[in-house]
């Protein structure tokens, strides 16, 4: 008989005691045994966020056989892929295994099934047993190896009308496009920072759809080809290559653009850090800075924000919003050139 489980994982937590697994220094990822209320995953893909990814690549010179021993050893510290300098995880591809048997009839899922985790793998019970590819210019690294899904745990069944490696691309990110959809309204002006990215492209269109005719989306990149490729998409009314870690420069090419009304919205999809001066600096007092970014200092963005005098609200990257993995694929059935630029980048 299988052992009754906490519905949030606490039972899998080694230490500290009493805390949840994401905070957790350690947790058991011990997939011999699964309890009653977990689901046992056949991982094939590693979907890294893309603030840890970028970190590690930096942390081991790029040099492929570096990253393999740096993922290992974060598994085997702490049981779980929580980058230990970024605090973040990521989300997996793969296939269901087993179903706990408190779980049976409780849920949709069946052996079998091929799914994306919707939550970080910052929390997630990991095993890696090899890596079989890194594909560092997208952050997937595909491996063989198992993970546990808990009762609270979201996931997303991987569509029939779209590739495994398509649909994990841009799960990876649904949380920003939805969470766009709830905080633009027509007539905004909208800065989407990082506009070029994964994330961005996605928040791109989805905000031009809702700010409609008489709204504004601008789009910031960071490299030529990044910047080319989204005028291309043509989703934003201007597109403009700059420094994300310059606050002072890029408020004032924003104010060009806006007559000096500056952004309602900002949105900020950036991997580095310190780029939560220039959010607050190009948003309105009365607006609002959605932070998507993982690698965001709410420190920095709190006293910065109090430094300059700014009553901007700022909102903390949720990578959850209610229906946010059906909304982010609709995204790339509705749009052809969406789909086509993920197919290419991503998949």
């Amino acid at each position: 008989m299988q052992k009754k489980g906490n519905k949030y994982g606490t039972h899998r937590v080694i230490e500290p005691k009493g805390v949840l697994p994401q905070p957790a220094n350690k947790i058991d990822n011990n997939m011999d045994e699964i309890w009653d209320n977990e689901i046992l995953i056949d991982v094939k893909t590693l979907n890294i966020d893309s603030a840890s990814f970028t970190d590690i690549k930096e942390r081991a010179n790029h040099d492929e056989e570096k990253i393999k021993q740096i993922m290992f050893e974060i598994v085997e510290k702490q049981g779980k892929h929580r980058n230990p300098w970024t605090g973040s995880g990521g989300m997996l591809l793969g296939t269901v295994e087993k179903i706990g048997d408190a779980l049976v009839g409780k849920t949709d899922l069946k052996v079998g099934d091929k799914i994306a985790t919707l939550v970080s793998l910052s929390l997630t019970p990991l095993r890696i047993d090899k890596i079989k590819e890194i594909r560092a210019d997208v952050d997937q690294v595909d491996i063989d190896g198992k993970a546990i899904l808990f009762e609270s745990g979201i996931y997303a069944k991987i569509p029939d009308d779209m590739s495994e490696k398509l649909a994990l691309s841009a799960l990876d990110v649904a949380g920003a496009p939805a969470q766009t959809a709830k905080l633009c309204k027509p007539g905004d002006i909208v800065l989407i920072i990082g506009a070029g990215g994964k994330s961005g492209m996605l928040c791109c269109y989805e905000a031009k759809k809702r700010v409609g005719i008489t709204g504004k989306v601008i789009g910031m990149t960071h490299s030529p080809k990044s910047t080319e490729r989204l005028k291309k998409l043509g989703f934003c009314d201007y597109v403009f290559a700059g420094n994300a870690t310059n606050p002072v420069e890029t408020m004032e090419k924003l104010a060009e653009y806006t007559g000096g009304e500056m952004a309602d919205v900002t949105i900020n999809n950036v991997n580095i850090t310190d780029t939560e001066m220039t959010s607050i600096l190009c948003t309105k007092d009365t607006g609002v800075v959605y932070f998507f970014s993982m690698a965001t200092s709410f420190t920095k963005a709190a006293l910065g924000a109090e430094g300059v005098g700014s009553d901007v609200t700022m909102i903390v990257g949720n990578g959850y919003t209610k229906g946010h993995a059906a909304i982010t694929l609709e995204l790339l059935r509705e749009s052809e050139k969406l789909r086509n630029i993920f197919e290419e980048l991503y998949a």
